[in-house]
């Protein structure tokens, strides 16, 4: 009887592993159709031989990352409606929000992935459809958040691929210089036109894709991650700001809150730098319109007069992104583009906004997709 019994049992726990395996196998991708409209919020400046700086907010959500594909489609459509008003041209750089890349973590995911309620059982349920990558991941961790870091690092190399593979592709396809936001990779290098990952801390990194779809450059690793990021990110303290060559210009990217800190402008105008692209990304629904609450436990520059809570959160990025703010920034001009869309239960907010000859151009709406042009 009793062998009988342990005979069931081994039966039933097989049969439960064989389940499981074939359940993390299965990678169904479900119907889904996505809002590919976009307007112009913002039109500065008169057509030229030039160029442009073209900013595009999109409006994501988990689902547009179910492939590299689908988000394709979005981003080409977006760029296909800015084709078509007559924005794009061999001298026009366009830039993409912040961490639009790092989203590409939940690609090829199982339904329960984005069915889910809050990031946090997304993140739950990705785990548990990638055993093997995630305990790997988690062997690998580093910094005060391991978990936070696992999540990010377990398919860091496929996230790499896609992002190089997608935001090359687009930039080839349409022939513009693109600035890929950004995506949160380990030790993101660029070696022999391919973008490589290493095995130490994360990074929230921007690469700029030339016309020909190839990397230009090194990725620009962001220098002073948020608060509540720093337990995951690692700051770059080491690496010099480096201008990109363009058909526009010279070209500067600094990541979110890098473009509060008037130093790094003027390390940007001793490279002689033109053009200053700001992906940006701000969680929350309602945090634009509520107080801004500093500098989150960095020291504040010293030429900055602000104090936490006596301007909104919208306000202190106008007031403290100096792209084309003469005499700090000698940039003729600058975008700053914000993620907009819906990740489970993290709303998104921010409205970007265009820099030149030291007035700005903000989008006023809320919500949709957005293109801001300024004509160089």
């Amino acid at each position: 009887m009793r062998k009988f019994l342990y005979l069931l049992l081994s039966l039933a726990l097989m049969a439960a592993v064989i389940t499981y395996a074939l359940w993390t196998a299965d990678r169904p991708v479900g119907h889904y159709l996505s809002d590919l409209r976009i307007n112009v919020a913002v039109d500065q400046g008169t057509p030229a031989d030039r160029g442009n700086l073209l900013g595009i907010q999109p409006e994501l959500f988990p689902t547009d990352y179910q492939s590299p594909g689908r988000l394709r489609r979005k981003l080409a459509a977006y760029l296909q409606a800015a084709r078509d008003q007559g924005l794009l041209n061999d001298k026009t750089i366009v830039v993409l929000p912040e961490h639009i890349g790092t989203w590409l973590m939940v690609s090829g995911e199982k339904d329960e992935v984005y069915q889910a309620a809050t990031l946090k059982q997304a993140m739950h349920w990705l785990a548990v459809s990638n055993p093997l990558a995630f305990l790997r991941a988690l062997a690998g961790a580093k910094g005060n958040s391991r978990l936070d870091d696992a999540y990010l690092r377990m398919k860091a190399d496929a996230m790499a691929q896609d992002y190089q593979a997608l935001f090359g592709g687009l930039a080839k396809e349409f022939g513009v210089t693109l600035v890929a936001g950004s995506i949160v990779l380990p030790e993101p290098s660029v070696s022999e036109g391919e973008l490589t990952i290493g095995r130490g801390a994360l990074y929230n990194s921007s690469l700029v894709f030339g016309r020909d779809g190839r990397p230009i450059g090194q990725p620009v690793r962001q220098r002073h991650p948020v608060f509540d990021q720093r337990d995951v990110l690692e700051a770059e303290e080491t690496q010099a700001f480096v201008a990109i060559d363009t058909p526009a210009g010279r070209l500067g990217v600094l990541i979110g809150s890098d473009s509060w800190y008037p130093l790094h402008y003027r390390q940007l105008d001793e490279q002689h730098v033109q053009l200053i692209a700001v992906p940006a990304f701000v969680i929350g629904r309602d945090t634009w319109d509520k107080p801004w609450a500093g500098y989150k436990g960095l020291s504040t520059p010293s030429e900055v007069s602000l104090k936490p809570g006596e301007i909104t959160e919208g306000q202190a990025w106008r007031r403290l992104t100096l792209t084309s703010q003469v005499p700090v920034s000698q940039a003729k001009g600058g975008v700053s583009v914000f993620l907009r869309g819906q990740f489970w239960d993290n709303g998104s907010t921010g409205q970007s906004f265009i820099s030149h000859s030291g007035q700005q151009f903000p989008d006023g709406e809320a919500r949709g997709a957005r293109l801001l042009n300024l004509w160089l």
